[in-house]
């Protein structure tokens, strides 16, 4: 009668994600973050998988964590393996629906500038479904699920908007302004995302007043942009967010100084995009004319 030798137990892959991506990034803290978890339970699986292995992979100390000798000689090996396999699953997503392509941007740029280009590109390509993902950072290259990255960037992908910062009011809020002095005594509203909009603004249109914007401050710049065309206040109006607002007479630009900022509105692959694919076509839609 064969002898059949008990099969080693696997190591808990949640438990080696958690290590790799700790021993990538350097830290349990950004680990949890990037793997949507709790930064106690990147604690726990790694406690977990040196438990098992009877060995440490991080020595812990109150100024954080550092890789151990045997975490230094097993990490690459690891990142390579979840590199490929993040690739693998990309591919294996891309050809069961290979006609949908996903696409992660700031909460703003979605709303504001990607969801009134994707009527067009239905009607020119209705065979190609967009998925838009809203997130406040870029996604890590090569564990990303997604096919295009649009944010703001110096040097990363294709420019598809040119970005300037300038205020926008609404009509009538705009008929008692004539300089920037003007917004001294005005409800000036804030965005959480880009809450120096009013002093980089401030620092070439008026560099001679101190100021400092007085009123609500919004965690979602859609938000405040409504809020901006009920009446609200004054918003620090980014041009690829507010041009449909100026367009539809909306809103109105009551100062003439516009700063441009150095991060454009880019749009880049999470991976090399094979010719005439559907990220590639709609990679190819969304920067063209800029």
């Amino acid at each position: 009668m064969p002898v059949v030798p008990p099969r080693p137990k696997d190591l808990p892959l949640n438990a080696l994600r958690a290590f790799e991506a700790a021993a990538r990034l350097g830290g349990f803290s950004l680990a949890a973050s990037e793997l949507g978890v709790s930064p106690g339970a990147v604690s726990a699986h790694i406690k977990q998988l040196e438990d098992i292995l009877g060995a440490q992979l991080f020595n812990r100390s109150p100024r954080g964590v550092v890789l151990t000798p045997l975490g230094v000689r097993v990490s690459r090996d690891f990142s390579d393996a979840f590199d490929a396999l993040a690739l693998a699953s990309h591919r294996l997503r891309a050809e069961a629906a290979p006609h949908v392509v996903h696409i992660a941007t700031l909460p703003a740029y979605a709303q504001l500038w990607l969801s009134s280009r994707l009527p067009d590109l239905r009607r020119i390509a209705p065979e190609i479904s967009v998925s838009i993902t809203a997130m406040e950072t870029p996604p890590t290259p090569n564990r990303s699920p997604y096919d295009l990255c649009l944010f703001p960037g110096m040097d990363n992908g294709r420019r598809v908007a040119w970005e300037s910062i300038f205020p926008v009011c609404s009509p009538p809020h705009a008929a008692r302004l004539s300089s920037p002095t003007d917004l001294l005594n005005e409800t000036c509203l804030s965005d959480t995302t880009w809450a120096d909009d009013w002093t980089v603004w401030f620092a070439q249109a008026a560099p001679d007043l101190a100021f400092a914007p007085r009123g609500p401050v919004f965690s979602l710049y859609a938000l405040a942009l409504e809020e901006t065309i009920n009446g609200a206040g004054i918003l620090m109006g980014h041009s690829a967010l507010v041009q449909t607002a100026l367009d539809q007479g909306l809103l109105v630009a009551p100062f003439e100084t516009r700063v441009p900022l150095k991060n454009d509105l880019r749009l880049w692959p999470t991976r090399p995009l094979a010719a005439n694919s559907p990220a590639r076509r709609v990679s190819d839609w969304l920067a063209h004319g800029v």
